[in-house]
């Protein structure tokens, strides 16, 4: 993918005007008394702040809660974001974006503002039904901390019960309940600890007194040691309000990775029988198993699912006296179906479903594992369906596949080994004007508008990267560890990203020749790498030989010269609107970007040039040496196209690799028909997340959707990377930041982001899956969003300063894991331990055995691990350091250091 720009436009709009000068709110209890309360808008679907801060999200920590007459949500955001509102399919009636003021528009763009701290988000619908968006500095955190506050008087005979704890929110104290007349109380914790309790005086001994008619909100601010206390109509938007109340709802139990549960586990082929069993407390009146099939195209914007069964649950007695439910299914069709569970209790309908956990970059909620209970949807679509895949039996993926390390290069930016084929400036033409050459190797890529060196012109600058200085340092990627090499496309093409190709059987000029591209395949082999290479089947550049909208070209191009000619060989690989006036609106650039005329793939002739033809493109770069392909945005591309490309690929070349770039659940490209393997952004967000800090228990369920949803085959030949071109580098989010020479440079900051980035590889090198290394990541590079993550490597003899320290680490986890077949090929469960901080994973391969256990604490902590019956009373070796340990029986006590992990080998 040409970069995020281009990610976040196909989810949300450009980003627009800084949001407007915020006016301060009235508490939201007085808010609420300036309206009549009103039904939720959205019929009780969920809305979400969804930027640039959680990837698009829909987390349940930034869900907005309806309250009386408007929606509200406190949340703590930092740094300048991009942000929208809108519910969990960005429907047509709940995407709200800029508009003016405070109003927001229906698909507006995206609104843009720098937060530092807490914030309270109140959206209202006017009087004329248009939304408005106050957004509010919260003054302070909780006065009192962590401490918890209760009302103490005659409602509860002054006890500390949890149905009268007080929540803090943004300003005040608050709490919502349901009292008739009046009563005395104070406001207090559960100890009555000085300074923590509250009365209606100055030295805080008397008792509050108030008159309560029903639903009231009691707010309570603490100034000065002070609690000032205001009573009113219900309008506290209370975000922990538990809609199920119903016992027996409530004790719905169903886990998808549970063999109590559900038979056989993950992913099945196709004609596979599944077994389900939910349990319940006496009272189900009954219980429906719901199976569906699922229909996704495109970026996820097309999202449905029909019925396919429903299955009555058989119940019988399970121990304890709970009652069990069961029903089974077969799953005869290759697809993505949903399924979840229809309760009836009392009357009332409940489902049984997925979990509110968000995947990253993905639509649909829900990691799977224990189920959730809530109230059965009026609207059928606002059910979060546990997903089930199910593959063609004969789905098979390169061996060699778990055994990849990849280096990722972006050519422009790895190594000039021929200056003679630089981009000239003055000659070498970027559509139809000219580009730049850096003449320092170290300087920072050029973005406009930043005050640089650059012009006005995005991607026309270039370093003198090339497929020679990718040949001279081919030792240098074997010794690092690395045999595959993965590299951003070098067809001819104008830009320095090269995905505005010009044509897909050149290798461009500044990179080198054909020659050049077959040397590089056949050197690499020779020291056991292979190359797979990349590019975009969705859509050409507009200077190119197929569309030559500037006559740059010697060939008939389907818009030559600004116009549409039906007489080109090329014509019907395009769209073209002729009615139209302005020559950029005649046809469809991808996301909108005139550059890239998205190309017709249901052209014939288009997919014989592709895959079907004796020397089409895909076969043509086998034949010279590729192992594999690399897809660019494989989501646009229709899957008709990609069963036929996979088809033509392995009846070619059997063995070749298929790697998708999807940046979402990729469940449905692995049933066997499109793709062995993808980009793995889930992978990458949620070890980032982890290495950064984030709580291990949150972030992990990303994790295990993988390996529940996804065909073991393609599991372990996951593309699990760190940093990309089309992301910010590692070492960027993990807090070192030097885009501009005004950044930074706190020597104790880059090395915590470099501990985190080992911790971060450490678990890369030790879970299932293709570790990928970003060029540079191994020594020390750094950079934003793009062009900054896309900066040169900093090689010694040309004035770089790599951190060679860093890169005898890389060497050394890479090493550890080609040395332990069971590191590569290994199976893996759900985690032996994990809480907030730590991780602990068993891998097994024959005999093998290795315990895996990462820390991203800033302290090490010690554990007593439970062992499985086969490897109780064993001898465990260290598998980087000297050292054994021994288990009592079936407990194992380890020390994981901080910000760090450890592999154990079963001696």
């Amino acid at each position: 993918m040409k970069g995020w720009s281009l990610a976040a436009a196909v989810v949300v709009a450009a980003v627009a005007a800084v949001l407007a000068t915020v006016v301060a709110a009235a508490p939201a209890h007085a808010q609420a008394a300036a309206g009549a309360c009103k039904p939720d808008p959205l019929a009780g679907r969920s809305l979400y702040l969804r930027g640039s801060f959680n990837s698009w999200n829909a987390l349940e920590t930034q869900k907005f809660t309806w309250a009386c007459n408007r929606w509200e949500l406190v949340t703590r955001l930092s740094g300048e974001h991009a942000f929208k509102l809108a519910d969990e399919g960005w429907s047509a009636d709940a995407d709200f974006g800029q508009g003016s003021g405070r109003q927001l528009l229906l698909r507006g763009p995206e609104l843009k503002r720098r937060f530092d701290g807490m914030q309270r988000f109140t959206l209202r619908m006017s009087q004329a039904n248009t939304p408005e968006l106050q957004v509010e500095a919260c003054p302070a955190d909780a006065p009192l901390g962590s401490t918890v506050l209760f009302l103490r008087g005659t409602p509860n005979n002054w006890a500390a019960q949890d149905d009268y704890a007080f929540q803090y929110s943004c300003d005040a104290y608050y709490l919502n309940l349901k009292v008739q007349g009046r009563h005395e109380f104070k406001v207090a914790d559960a100890s009555w600890t000085e300074g923590s309790s509250f009365g209606d005086s100055a030295d805080q001994k008397a008792n509050f007194t108030a008159d309560f008619s029903g639903d009231s909100t009691v707010r309570v601010a603490i100034v000065a040691g002070r609690a000032l206390l205001s009573v009113g109509p219900r309008s506290f938007a209370d975000p922990t309000v538990q809609a199920v109340s119903d016992p027996v709802a409530l004790s719905l139990r169903f886990d998808s990775r549970s063999p109590a549960h559900k038979r056989p586990f993950g992913a099945v082929p196709a004609a596979t029988v599944i077994d389900f069993e939910v349990t319940a407390l006496p009272g189900v009146d009954s219980l429906t198993l719901v199976v569906e099939k699922r229909r996704l195209e495109g970026n996820q914007e097309v999202l449905q699912y029909s019925d396919l069964a429903r299955l009555p649950m058989q119940r019988s007695v399970a121990d304890g006296g709970r009652e069990r439910f069961s029903a089974s299914h077969r799953f005869g069709d290759v697809a993505v179906h949903g399924y979840w569970f229809e309760a009836q209790i009392g009357g009332r309908l409940f489902a049984l479903q997925n979990n509110t956990d968000a995947v990253f970059w993905t639509r649909e909620k829900g990691s799977g594992g224990t189920a959730a209970v809530a109230d059965k949807p009026q609207a059928g679509g606002t059910v979060r369906r546990f997903r089930q895949t199910v593959f063609s039996p004969g789905f098979k993926v390169p061996d060699w596949a778990p055994d990849i390390v990849y280096y990722y290069v972006f050519p422009d930016r790895f190594r000039n080994g021929n200056k003679a084929n630089d981009p000239q400036p003055g000659v070498t033409r970027y559509r139809n004007f000219g580009v730049e050459l850096h003449t320092d190797w170290n300087e920072r890529p050029f973005k406009p508008g930043s005050g640089d060196k650059g012009d006005a012109h995005y991607n026309n600058d270039f370093f003198g990267g090339d497929l020679a200085g990718l040949i001279e340092k081919l030792d240098d990627i074997r010794d690092l560890g690395a045999n595959t090499i993965y590299m951003t496309p070098v067809f001819q093409a104008g830009s320095n990203h090269k995905y505005d190709t010009a044509d897909y059987k050149r290798i461009d000029p500044a990179f080198g020749t054909n020659a050049d591209f077959e040397r590089l395949t056949r050197e690499a082999a020779r020291r056991g790498i292979r190359v797979i290479p990349d590019t975009s089947l969705n859509h050409s550049g507009s200077d190119s030989v197929y569309f030559n909208r500037y006559g740059n070209h010697a060939s008939r191009g389907a818009f030559q010269n600004g116009r549409i000619d039906p007489a080109s060989p090329y014509a019907d690989w395009y769209s073209f609107k002729p009615q139209e006036t302005d020559p950029e609106r005649q046809y469809r650039g991808w996301v909108g970007v005139p550059d890239l005329p998205e190309l017709n793939k249901n052209s014939q002739s288009l997919r014989n040039f592709f895959y079907r033809d004796k020397d089409a493109v895909m076969k043509l770069w086998l034949d010279r040496g590729a192992a594999g392909w690399r897809m660019d945005v494989a989501p646009w591309v229709p899957d008709d196209f990609w069963r036929e490309w996979r088809a033509a690929i392995k009846q070619h070349s059997p063995d070749a690799l298929t790697v998708a770039e999807t940046w979402f659940d990729a469940s449905k490209y692995f049933l066997g028909d499109m793709f062995d393997s993808t980009m793995n952004y889930i992978f990458r967000n949620a070890v980032l997340e982890y290495a950064a800090g984030g709580k291990a228990k949150s972030l992990y369920g990303n994790i295990e959707l993988m390996r529940e949803a996804y065909p073991p085959q393609a599991f372990y030949a996951l593309m699990n990377l760190l940093s990309s071109h089309d992301q910010a580098r590692a070492l960027h989010q993990f807090g070192w930041h030097a885009d501009k020479d005004s950044d930074p440079q706190d020597p104790a900051v880059i090395a915590l982001a470099k501990q985190r980035l080992l911790l971060a590889l450490f678990f890369q090198m030790t879970f299932p899956g293709a570790p990928t290394v970003y060029y540079g990541d191994e020594v020390g590079v750094t950079g934003g969003d793009d062009p900054y993550n896309r900066a040169t490597y900093p090689w010694a003899d040309l004035g770089g300063k790599p951190d060679l320290a860093l890169r005898a680490e890389f060497k050394r986890l890479i090493a550890m894991r080609h040395q332990h077949a069971v590191l590569r090929r290994g199976s893996i469960d759900a985690p032996l331990f994990i809480d907030d901080q730590v991780i602990v994973w068993l891998r097994r391969l024959g005999g093998q055995a290795a315990l895996v256990a990462v820390n991203n604490a800033g302290q090490a902590r010690q554990l007593v691990l439970k062992l499985p019956d086969d490897l109780a009373a064993m001898t465990w070796a260290d598998a980087l350091e000297s050292g054994d340990i021994a288990a009592s029986g079936q407990e194992l006590r380890v020390t994981v250091p901080p910000i760090a992990g450890k592999v154990w080998l079963r001696r």
